[in-house]
Order: C-alpha cells, then structure tokens, then sequence
C-alpha cells in the first residue's frame, strides 16, 4: 500500500494516472503546483513522486532537488522534452528514472511495479528491527526483548503491514483490504480491532499500555516506533 505522490499540472493527465495508481492498491497524493506538492510530502510519507517537468509555479526539477535533500524518495520525472541535455538535468537534480511524454501510462505503471517489486524483494533478505523487536522477513520469524514469539498468519501479515508504514496511522479499511480477505470471507466490524488485541498480547510488554501499536481514535492505529 504505497504513498504515491503525483505533480502534474494538466488535471486530466493528473486523473488519469491517479486512478489508474488507485486501482493497482496504492494510496494516491496529487498536485499541480511545487507549493501544494510540498505541503504534501512535509505531511504525508511518501514512498514514490511522479514529478511533471513544466509546472505553473516553477521547475519541477527544482522540487526534485527539493525532494532528494529531505528525503529518500524514488522520483520519476515526466516532461515533454525529448532532448538528451533535459534528462541529464534530471538525474543530475537526482531523479531516479525519466519518462517523456506523450507516454504509455502501462509503460509508466510498469516502472512503478517493478521498483516496488525490487523494495519488497530488498526488504525480505534483510533484519527489520523496530526498539526491541527483530524480524527476519523471510523466515517469518519475531523476535521480542530477546524472546522468539509465534505469530498466526494474520498476526504476521499485520505486523509486516505496519513495520512497511511505522508512523503512519491506518485505518481500519486498510488494515481489511490488506490482511484479511475481505471478498472470500465475512469479516465483522470487531475484526481489525481482536486482531490488533491479540497481537499486542505477543509484542507489548504492557498491552494495556502499548509502545507499539498504539490506537488513534477515530482514525484507526499506527505503529509508534522508528523502523530500521
């Protein structure tokens, strides 16, 4: 469930990719402007920019320096300009890959698969840890304070889940669409919330007191540590 976030001045071509961006699962972020894609990525994580060259307000590759300074961002510029010296100046600003238009939004939604394609495979070979917690990914395997812990099938999709997105609050929707099966079988209301219950019970050293996941009302749950 990435965070995407797509600068692009022309608001049917801005439409057409975040639907499309919509429909693969992602969560989608759009602007027209350098000054609202900033407020933008100052308020949200975001884990892939989709950067139009020409924008109203000034240069795009102004924000993509802007961009690579604050954060580590993947950034793909879109322009008009099929000239060799404008893609330089692209990677130079540190975009990491250039389409130019008129593009074939497939070819354009390709990229983006096959870059998170390579973040989850990256993502599976290494040790997350997250204060006191270890995971190895492809062994599936949960360490707590020292202590390896067994987790259901639902536990460890939820966890994953949440250490992909630490300090982000999700809600209960997305928590559904992404770890239980919502259209193969029923899931009630109370669901996202006895999953969340029992897995505190494994993790948190006070469940009543969570250091991890943590409930924010109203709006669903977030994962309260830093992830490395």
């Amino acid at each position: 469930m990435p965070n995407i976030l797509v600068i692009e001045d022309d608001a049917n071509v801005n439409r057409g990719i975040a639907f499309s961006l919509e429909k693969s699962g992602n969560v989608v972020f759009s602007a027209e402007t350098i000054k609202s894609a900033e407020e933008i990525a100052i308020a949200n994580k975001i884990d892939l920019v989709i950067c139009d060259i020409n924008l109203p307000d000034g240069n795009g590759l102004d924000f993509v320096k802007w961009m690579r300074k604050q954060y580590r961002t993947y950034i793909i510029c879109l322009t008009a300009l099929d000239q060799e010296i404008s893609q330089v100046m692209g990677y130079e600003a540190g975009a990491d890959d250039y389409i130019t238009k008129p593009f074939s939004l497939s070819v354009l939604l390709l990229k983006i698969e096959a870059y998170f394609n390579r973040v989850r495979n990256s993502n599976e070979e290494k040790e997350i840890t997250s204060k006191d917690i270890r995971v190895l990914s492809r062994e599936m395997k949960v360490w707590v304070r020292e202590q390896e812990v067994l987790l259901t099938k639902n536990e460890w999709k939820m966890l994953s889940l949440f250490l992909r997105y630490p300090k982000q609050v999700l809600s209960k929707k997305q928590i559904l669409e992404n770890v239980f099966d919502i259209d193969g079988e029923f899931v009630d209301e109370n669901t996202v919330a006895v999953n969340i219950r029992r897995l505190r019970e494994k993790i948190e050293e006070d469940p009543a007191k969570p250091i991890y996941l943590k409930n924010i009302r109203g709006l669903g749950y977030i994962w309260n540590q830093e992830v490395g």
